[in-house]
This record gives structure tokens, C-alpha cells and sequence, in this order.
């Protein structure tokens, strides 16, 4: 996700309090000439805030008229305990100072400063111990995301500011009480229960919530408008959705499944995790354009209408994919909500965990898919994809500034993050990740943690030396590269497998996968725990490496792996974790440049296409044949293969059995066919 962050100002006031310490007298003007312009949020601003500041309260009204084009008249009162009083305090607001109609502090109007999207009171103003501050503004309207029937808050990472002034950083979790004064027949939804419905004097209507459980600003949420309402109890719990869709047979067919994939997640967590859903709502708006497939606003999650919404006989991919954004979501209230990363160079924990245990969650809700292979499929091209690039960034990475939040999000977090947990959980064991996720849990709850933290935990649990493995794996950027080495000349020694650090840093990866060799076209297998730059191969399976292997046949490593087109020719004889493996490593060979001629592999792949049955393969392979066509064919070559690309495409569409993989292989169809009898076809 990317946000358009811009300037702000921090309060150095760990350096006034260091100061005080030196002096018995403290000049009140000295201490406010610590403010120091820097633009954003800085890390030893958010720093000093978190030690000084605690026990923090919202309570926030908003006046939001019909009209959207109209102001939002706006106001908070902000409670907190305050270590020290003696420095001045920074609030953050990303507007401008036109719209803060009035400050007040303990009671009494308070003189301000405001610069570079902050409030800055003096020290004069506050005192040690318990304050309240009042503000009453013209709410910001950059994250509200109005339209003229509704609207919602997407408030991720840092936004909260461009709506209301708070302290806007995630380890300042705060209860937030809101109450909105809306149009009489608008909805309303936020991260509280709701405490009252009133009926106003003008015609109006006021939602009051109850205060939320502590939570951090980004999570702060609420969704207003024309919205119809929908209420289920699953497995006990009450759950409400809103949504505006008004084809109601796509409603009628979509709703049971969205609540039972709700259901499901929110079981499955439990017994992971042994905790019980710790908030005390469940509740889903479903929002048309929503700019993302889903937000996990604690009680309150907002998701894409299409994404849950599904068309009639959807292919079974779209059943997966919604089935892991419902689980990825709900796996959230543990991982991020219940537990937040201290800072958001550590926002990546948050997806990870999400997403690993949405891959976990969907095994019972679709028996019928191999998930391992869906796994692969779902994760491996899209993290190879950067990490393979001279952009490629660590999974944890040093943020300085808020500011630059936004540029952490994408493939490397959400995609290579899931393989690196699937090896650490490897290391540890099933159980043992299991009990050390709940301890982090345990001790973390409604707090904040790091993934130094979560390390810690885990690091009893094993004999490795985790903080090593973490340092390879979760700070530094890129993959290794395997080659083979042959035995010394007379056939002396073992076949060795060699990891190369592409960087030229000599790391080693740490890692586990499976080798799948062939003698006579009958397989032997071993399992490679390669832990340095060179890896003999078990006797067993050496003779026959140099000719054709199948290197992490279980699609559990990670790396460039030794592989050639002539695998494919085994296709048949290998079993669908094997095929998917296969078809990236050869892929990722041919970008590489080690698979030489492309238009004969493009024949390969319209044959497996021709033939294949599983959709996750079908999927993968269709997007590897897309890829070449678009963008690694010369025209010539295009032209040439043109023909054949779009009678073979068309004759496997029509002659699959089931409409899923009609549909997507239209999809491919559609995006590359060109001659003009194809496309009125």
C-alpha cells in the first residue's frame, strides 16, 4: 500500500528531560526551544511520546451532514497520564490551522503553536500526572473517503492525523468513544458496540458506541451511510455485515459462505492460539472501490464488495482467494490488534502471521485442494519476483520516519515473509511455533511487541541460533543460488551442492527441502538440510543428480534452484507439489537466462495448459505463458506463435468440463488473443 505522507514537527523531549535532571531550576523557555523541526513523525519523537505518555483516551464527535461537499464540524477530547510535565507536547494533525477552532487544556483556553501539521502546546499549559485536552476543528477529509450516499476511515499507517489531531503511533494504543450525528436514514458501524441511537431535534440521528477496547490510531475505525444491514449468530457469536449491493441473488448466494468462512476463521484462531476472540464485536462492512481487499479495524473489518461478493460459478480460485482474505483478516484480531508491532518496521509481523495462518486456516474449508501446492502457487513467483530484482529489500526493514511507512508494503512482506515462517517453523516444529506464538500472545496482549521478542520466545524452543537465521532470512534482501558441483576428475568425492550469495556477502540461508531424482524414470528422494556454502548430497541420490533432479520438490525451500525444461518432460509421473515446483524453478531459470531457447518452452507450456486439470497448476502455468508472451516473445517470435497460442487456449476453454476453468482460461484468452476473428470469437 502507498500513502502520501507530508511534513510535520517533533518535540525532542527526552532532551529537555535530560536537561531537567542536571538542574534544580528549570527555564520553561529553554525547554520549549527544544522543539525541533523535522519533517513526518520521527522515530525518537514516537519514542520519547511512548515513555512519557500512557493510559490515553478519544472521545470524538463528528457531524457529518448528507451533503458530501459540506464541512464536518469535529471534535476530541484527549485524556492521558503524562510522566512529566516539564516540556512542551506535541499532537499531530495533517491540516491546516484554519480548521482548529479552539484549544483547551485541564479546563482552561491554551495558547498554541502550529507548524509543519503539528499542535504544539507549552509546557505552562500542562502538568505531571493526569490531563485532558479539548480541540474542537474542522474535521480532515483525506482519509474519510466520502461519497454521496457514504463513507468509511481508512486511517493505515499514519492517517488518523489527517483527520483529527491524537498521537498518531502504535505503541500509544488508546480507547477510543465516538459518536457521530449522521442523516436519519444512514447506518453506522465502528469498532465498539453501539450504546445508543438517538433520534435529534433537526431530523438527524446521533450513534454513541461504547469506548473500544485499547487499540492503536491505525485501527480506529467507523463506516457511515446508506448501507443495508445484514445480522447472523455463528457458532454462538453475533455478527453484522453492511453492504450496498443491490443485486440481491448475489447477495442471497454470496451470504452464507461469508459468514461461515467467518465462522470457521474465528474457531480455528481460538484453538490455535488458546485465546478466546479478545474484543467484544465481530462485525464486516463490505464497501464498493475499497482500495484494498480488506482492513482488520478491529470489530469493524472493511473488505472489497467483489472480493466476497463472488459471480456465479466462480472458479475455484476465487473461492480460495476470498476464503484466505476472510481468514487473513480475522487472523489479524490476534496478530495486529491484540498484539501490535511496537513501530511499523515491524508491520510486516502483522502480515506475516496473517497470512500464514490464513493458509493454515483454509485446509478444512476446502479438502478438495492440495495446499501445499497452493501455497507455492500463492507465494513463491510473486516473492521471486522482487527478490530476484536489484530492488529487493529485506522483510524487516529500518524506518526512521512514519513517513516513509507506506514504501514498506508489497510482495516481500506478504508473499516471501509465509516461506520464511514456514521454515522457521520447521526449526521449532509444528507445536513448538504453535505454543510460542500463544506465550507471545499471552504476554503481549493488548500491548505492543517486536519481532526481536517474538525470537526470544522461540529461541528456547530450539538449539539453532535463531537470531543468526533471523539476521539471513528477515534483514537482508535476496535468494540464494544453487549450483551443482561435479565430483573431482576419476569420479573422486561427492556431488556437492553449492549456495552462492548473489551479493557476494557470503550469507548462507539456512534452509530444508526435498530432492527428487530420476533413474530410469524412477524417482529417488532425500531430504537437504543445507546449512553452508556446500551441501554434500546423500549417496543415495548423488549418481544420478548431474542428470535430471528436481531440487525442492516439497516447495519448501527458497532459492534459484538447478532446473531445465527437460523436467517438464517428467510431468506426468510427478505429483502436483512437484509439478508446481517444477514450473517455477524452470521459470526462474528461464529469466535468468540458463533456458535459452523461449519459444520451444512456450510450446511446452501450451501443452501442459492443453491438458492439465488442476486449477492451481492451470492458473500457474496460464500466468508464465501470459508473461512470455507479453513480454519476453520478439514480435517476430509473437507473430509466429500467435495462431497456435489462440486455437490451443480456445479449444482447452471450450473443452473443459466445468465452467470454474472456463472461466479462467477466458480470462488468458482475453488477455492475449489479437487476431480479429478471435476477438469477435
Amino acid at each position: 500500500m502507498k500513502f502520501r505522507l507530508i511534513k510535520a514537527v517533533s518535540v525532542l523531549a527526552a532532551l529537555a528531560v535530560a536537561a531537567c535532571e542536571q538542574k534544580t531550576e528549570v527555564d520553561v523557555t529553554e525547554l520549549e526551544q527544544s522543539v525541533v523541526a523535522e519533517a513526518g513523525v520521527p522515530e525518537d519523537l514516537a519514542s520519547s511520546r511512548a515513555e512519557s505518555l500512557s493510559n490515553l483516551d478519544y472521545r470524538l464527535h463528528f457531524d457529518i451532514p448528507a451533503d458530501q461537499h459540506a464541512p464536518i464540524p469535529a471534535s476530541v477530547s484527549i485524556g492521558f497520564d503524562l510522566a512529566d510535565g516539564r516540556a512542551p507536547l506535541q499532537l499531530d494533525y495533517r491540516q491546516a490551522e484554519s480548521s482548529i477552532l479552539a484549544v483547551s487544556v485541564n479546563g482552561a483556553t491554551a495558547e498554541f503553536s502550529f507548524s509543519d501539521e503539528h499542535i504544539v502546546l507549552p509546557a505552562a499549559t500542562l502538568r505531571s500526572g493526569r490531563n485532558r485536552i479539548e480541540i474542537d476543528f474542522v474535521a480532515g477529509e483525506n482519509s474519510l473517503h466520502r461519497n454521496p450516499e457514504f463513507l468509511y476511515t481508512l486511517f493505515v499507517p499514519e492517517r488518523a492525523r489527517t483527520a483529527f489531531p491524537l498521537f498518531d503511533q502504535p505503541d500509544l494504543k488508546a480507547r477510543f468513544e465516538l459518536s457521530l450525528a449522521l442523516p436519519a436514514d444512514w447506518l453506522a458501524l465502528s469498532n465498539a458496540p453501539l450504546a445508543q441511537r438517538l433520534e435529534l431535534p433537526n431530523g438527524r440521528v446521533e450513534y454513541r458506541f461504547e469506548p473500544s477496547d485499547p487499540i492503536s490510531s491505525y485501527l480506529f475505525s467507523f463506516v457511515a451511510g446508506k448501507f443495508e444491514s445484514i445480522t447472523r449468530e455463528v457458532n454462538g457469536r453475533r455478527m453484522t455485515m453492511l453492504h450496498r449491493e443491490t443485486d440481491s441473488a448475489k447477495v442471497a448466494r454470496n451470504v452464507d459462505a461469508i459468514f461461515e468462512l467467518h465462522g470457521q476463521s474465528l474457531n480455528w484462531l481460538e484453538q490455535y492460539t488458546e485465546i478466546d476472540y479478545p474484543f467484544r464485536k465481530f462485525d464486516f462492512a463490505l464497501l464498493p472501490g475499497f482500495p484494498y481487499g480488506g482492513m482488520e479495524h478491529v470489530g469493524a473489518i472493511q473488505y472489497r464488495a467483489s472480493s466476497l461478493l463472488l459471480d456465479e460459478e466462480p472458479p475455484l480460485t476465487d473461492q480460495l482467494r476470498r476464503a484466505q482474505l476472510i481468514a487473513h483478516e480475522t487472523a489479524h484480531m490476534w496478530f495486529g490488534n491484540l498484539v501490535t508491532m511496537r513501530w511499523f518496521n515491524d508491520v510486516w509481523t502483522k502480515e506475516v502471521f496473517a497470512n500464514f495462518m490464513a493458509d493454515k486456516i483454509v485446509n478444512p474449508a476446502f479438502p478438495q485442494v492440495d495446499h501445499v501446492l497452493n501455497f507455492l502457487v500463492n507465494h513463491y513467483p510473486a516473492a521471486y519476483a522482487v527478490d530476484r530484482s536489484q530492488g529487493a529489500n529485506p522483510i524487516r526493514q529500518a524506518l526512521p520516519n512514519l513517513n516513509q511507512a507506506g514504501q514498506l508494503y508489497g510482495d516481500i512482506i506478504y508473499h516471501k515473509a509465509p516461506i520464511m515462517m514456514r521454515q522457521l517453523e520447521l526449526i521449532v516444529g509444528e507445536e513448538g511455533l504453535r505454543q510460542g506464538l500463544a506465550e507471545y500472545l499471552r504476554r503481549f496482549a493488548f500491548g505492543n511487541a517486536t519481532w526481536p521478542d517474538l525470537i526470544g520466545i522461540l529461541d528456547t524452543r530450539t538449539d539453532i541460533d535463531l537470531a543468526a537465521w533471523s539476521e539471513v532470512w528477515v534483514n537482508t534482501a535476496g535468494r540464494p543460488e544453487f549450483r551443482l558441483a561435479s565430483p573431482r576428475p576419476g569420479g573422486a568425492g561427492k556431488v556437492l551442492l553449492l549456495q552462492e550469495d548473489p551479493a557476494a556477502l557470503g550469507r548462507v540461508w539456512p534452509q530444508q527441502f526435498d530432492l527428487l531424482t530420476f533413474a530410469g524414470r524412477q524417482p529417488a528422494s532425500a531430504t537437504l538440510t543445507v546449512s553452508s556454502p556446500a551441501t554434500p548430497l546423500p549417496s543415495t541420490v548423488a549418481g544420478e543428480t548431474l542428470a535430471v533432479s528436481l531440487f525442492n520438490a516439497d516447495g519448501q525451500g527458497y532459492g534459484l534452484f538447478p532446473a531445465g525444461p527437460d523436467l517438464l518432460l517428467l510431468w506426468d509421473g510427478l505429483q502436483p507439489v512437484q509439478k508446481g515446483s517444477a514450473l517455477v524453478s524452470v521459470y526462474e531459470q528461464l529469466l535468468a537466462g540458463s533456458v535459452v531457447d523461449i519459444p520451444a518452452y512456450f510450446h511446452v507450456l501450451l501443452g501442459l495448459v492443453q491438458d492439465e486439470q488442476d486449477p492451481l497448476l492451470l492458473r500457474l502455468a496460464l500466468g508464465q505463458l501470459e508473461d512470455i508472451y507479453q513480454a519476453l516473445l520478439t514480435d517476430v517470435q509473437r507473430s509466429a506463435l500467435a495462431a497456435a497460442c489462440e486455437q490451443s487456449l480456445w479449444s482447452s476453454m471450450t473443452a473443459q468440463p466445468d465452467s470454474s476453468r472456463t472461466k479462467l482460461l477466458f480470462r488468458y484468452f482475453a488477455a492475449m488473443v489479437a487476431s480479429p476473428d478471435r476477438v469477435q470469437q
